[in-house]
């Protein structure tokens, strides 16, 4: 059922979950390392759950062998394994199975499996200041911190800068302006009809979030920008292993540890 039919938009969530999670090094992907006793992509439905959508769609890998038994069945809770080789084709691959199902103006939530934080109280406010929106928007926070370039010393290749993150070798070059620069954060949450047109676009597999899709297609007239709503210092996300313990003291925090 499309634009136009009379009828209220309805929410989908889409949970990106079939990367191998390379930085966390880990026995097992990441979304499924134990967070208090808990799988850390169960924490994150759980949070989300906190939405009351019409479905959420958690994109595995092909090959995934760890959902059933470390999450299983949970009430609206699908599991997709339509993983694809970037994040971008992931969700593109879960866009495409809901388009019999999903009418053109209904509300799609991206999130990001490793941030099981995001505040419920965050939550609300993206949605609530959406709601009117034609396009959508997502969860950001003003930088706060002093911005430094950086360079790997005597190297400027991209692989040489990121062997020199890993072994801490960088060097200051300069010190850049935050006016204006916001971290992106999720849930993003887009219109289906035109986050479904972003990454039919050629090269959108390759963004590293929807909102750069989203960018690209307003780029080229067919939409507006994406809108910043105020995030959560909260919702971090957990990239390596010792995250996990940050994350854990958050929840606690929060009521939910």
């Amino acid at each position: 059922m499309g634009a136009g039919s009379g009828r209220s938009a309805r929410t989908w969530i889409i949970v990106p979950a079939a990367g191998s999670g390379a930085r966390f090094a880990a026995a097992i992907p990441k979304q499924y390392a134990d967070l208090g006793g808990r799988p850390l992509l169960a924490c994150t439905l759980e949070r989300l759950s906190t939405l009351g959508a019409d479905g959420t769609l958690v994109a595995l890998a092909p090959d995934d062998a760890h959902f059933d038994k470390a999450v299983g069945d949970r009430t609206g809770v699908v599991a997709l394994r339509c993983g694809g080789a970037t994040r971008g084709a992931t969700v593109r691959n879960a866009l495409e199975t809901l388009e019999s199902r999903c009418g053109e103006d209904d509300w799609i939530l991206v999130h990001d499996a490793a941030r099981p934080c995001v505040p419920r109280e965050a939550l609300v406010r993206l949605v609530d200041e959406l709601t009117g929106d034609a396009t959508g928007g997502l969860l950001a926070m003003p930088v706060a911190d002093t911005l430094k370039r950086a360079e790997a010393s005597g190297e400027r290749t991209a692989e040489a800068g990121e062997r020199a993150e890993r072994t801490g070798t960088l060097q200051a070059l300069r010190t850049e302006s935050r006016e204006g620069w916001w971290l992106a954060q999720t849930p993003q949450m887009f219109r289906y009809r035109v986050l479904r047109e972003a990454y039919r676009r050629q090269g959108a597999a390759d963004c590293t979030d929807e909102a750069e899709a989203i960018e690209r297609l307003a780029a080229a007239g067919r939409c507006s920008m994406p809108r910043l709503v105020v995030g959560s210092v909260e919702n971090i996300k957990i990239t390596r292993a010792a995250d996990l313990a940050l994350a854990l003291a958050i929840l606690t925090m929060q009521g939910d540890g």
